[in-house]
């Protein structure tokens, strides 16, 4: 009987993974603001988490201002000190975002729910036990998500996140010698999916007029010396 050499067995399996790619369903992208594509680009199905650390609530924003901006619905639970304002400044449309501030011990449920109104959901989970979301949970919560096309980003751990989001090293601009006021904060963001090699990008994470830019306009990085940076 002929038996399979190994070089003809993994031309078979590469064959059989090509197929399988083609076979995969093409997930729909959501809007992402354009400085922020280059470290993630949202899509119906994904699981992200954000560190709720140093300027993880200003990056969260900013991600839930794509998909708001064009028209869809995003959601926000368990965050009862969300900064409407703040959010705004950085282009969420509040109009478009239901919030559930405290939804308590039915906080899980109330994220499954909303998947089937809002292409975003931004969840902080409750610290402890009662914060804990299973593998088993995480993934049909997952199913659910590319079924409705909808994405879920996690305020804290989250399992099975698919992409990884953290920021750091803030520093803020605008204390002078201490006769101004904090006007920008530059932060440097690093997102890892996988084993894969991790994305960095620096941010002023408000600038000074309180937008989202990818590096200090020039004249902030030529008055550094009358602005004053200070670190956080």
């Amino acid at each position: 009987m002929a038996t399979l050499t190994q070089l003809e067995q993994l031309d078979q399996l590469r064959e059989r993974m090509r197929r399988l790619e083609r076979a995969a369903p093409q997930r729909r992208a959501l809007e992402t603001l354009p400085v922020l594509r280059d470290l993630v680009q949202l899509q119906a199905g994904g699981v992200y988490e954000v560190d709720p650390g140093a300027g993880g609530a200003s990056l969260t924003w900013g991600l839930l201002a794509g998909p708001t901006a064009a028209g869809e619905w995003g959601a926000v639970v368990g965050v009862p000190d969300f900064g409407a304002e703040a959010a705004a400044a950085l282009g969420v449309r509040l109009e478009r975002v239901i919030c559930v501030p405290e939804p308590g011990e039915a906080w899980l449920e109330a994220v499954a729910a909303l998947v089937d109104v809002a292409s975003l959901i931004v969840v902080r989970p409750p610290t402890g036990r009662a914060g804990r979301v299973s593998e088993a949970v995480a993934g049909k919560l997952a199913a659910r998500l590319r079924t409705r096309e909808a994405a879920l980003i996690s305020l804290g751990p989250w399992p099975r996140a698919e992409v990884r989001l953290t920021a750091s090293a803030p520093r803020w601009g605008g204390a002078g010698q201490g006769d101004g006021h904090l006007r920008a904060r530059l932060l440097s963001v690093e997102a890892r999916r996988g084993t894969a090699p991790a994305r960095r990008v620096d941010l002023w994470f408000p600038a000074a007029d309180l937008t989202l830019v990818a590096q200090a306009p020039r004249e902030e990085v030529a008055g550094r010396a009358h602005l004053g940076v200070v670190a956080s």
